[in-house]
């Protein structure tokens, strides 16, 4: 492949990723007339229109979506060979990243990534946002995120899901709740007492969708937006809550609260990273994949462990 059929390749990759014109120019950081000017190129080369134009930005045709994966692996092994010099050094260098979290995720994830950035990578720092999840995919496509956790899987064509850790539910009360005293609650239990959940753009459904499977959603006492508000309700009140298990972990932990279990089997629900694709990502970026990756890896919940060790 020639430098000009791979600086094509690189722009059409871009605005297969980004759905962009503007967002494939600033990564290349070439005008947006030369974009357009190279995809025109490319729609010849082709024959094919490649990208429709629509409220979501450009959207890739049939033969778009064929060409994107051997275009894309041909593109990341050049960029291989040619990236061995251009490597982020985390000891080094400094960076600022922009991560979308839940408030869920600021509470428990972002301590653990604070924590190995200051002793794998100093000069690094963090601005985080709260995480919408219906916004944060177009917020990575125009370059405001860096990357951002969320439970919903949401499939794009444009962002890379990288699964990190597994959660299952569990009901969290009051210490001294007066009425729920064992390690379990059954169904009869639950819809006798008052429940507290969250709702919101954080994408943590779960909580209400089971109660709306049993029934119990009539129950609800208090509807708040942030989970973070529920250890400090919770252990005033004689509500019950229905949490992730590590997050509770990290909640009865600094409260009077304590963790029980649910009458009714939960699947586990798996919590990914999402970023740009690798070709889009700058050094920096691709080391931060990698940094967040690698960290909340680690993580092991109790929905992970064997029943042994649980």
């Amino acid at each position: 492949m020639s430098s000009f059929d791979l600086n094509l390749a690189r722009v059409f990759v871009l605005l297969y990723e980004t759905g962009s014109v503007t967002a494939t120019a600033e990564t290349l950081h070439v005008t947006q007339p030369t974009v357009s000017y190279s995809l025109a190129k490319l729609r010849r080369h082709f024959d094919d229109e490649l990208f429709r134009r629509t409220g979501r930005g450009l959207t890739p045709t049939a033969g778009a979506q064929r060409l994107y994966e051997p275009l894309q692996r041909a593109l990341a092994g050049m960029d291989a060979v040619i990236r061995q010099d251009d490597d982020f050094d985390p000891a080094t260098m400094s960076g600022r990243f922009t991560v979308a979290l839940s408030d869920l995720g600021q509470v428990t994830l972002l301590p653990r990534l604070a924590a190995a950035a200051r002793e794998r990578a100093p000069r690094v720092s963090f601005t985080v946002r709260p995480l919408d999840v219906d916004a944060a995919e177009s917020q990575l496509r125009r370059g405001e995120l860096d990357a951002f956790v969320a439970t919903p899987v949401l499939t794009s064509h444009r962002t890379v899901r990288i699964p990190l850790f597994h959660e299952r539910y569990v009901g969290m009360v009051a210490s001294d709740h007066p009425r729920i005293r064992g390690a379990s609650v059954t169904l009869v239990d639950l819809a006798a007492e008052h429940h507290a959940t969250v709702y919101g753009p954080h994408g943590h459904v779960v909580p209400r969708s089971l109660l709306a499977t049993h029934g119990l959603l009539e129950r609800v006492a208090v509807d708040a937006t942030r989970f973070t508000t529920l250890p400090y309700l919770l252990e005033h009140t004689d509500l019950i809550a229905i949490v992730p298990e590590y997050v509770g972990e990290v909640f009865t932990a600094s409260h009077r609260l304590r963790l029980v279990q649910l009458p009714f089997n939960t699947e586990p629900i798996e919590v990914a990273l999402y970023a740009r694709h690798e070709a889009s990502r700058s050094p920096s970026e691709r080391w931060l994949v990698q940094f967040m990756a690698d960290v909340l890896g680690e993580l092991v919940s109790p929905a992970q462990l064997p029943p042994s060790a649980g």
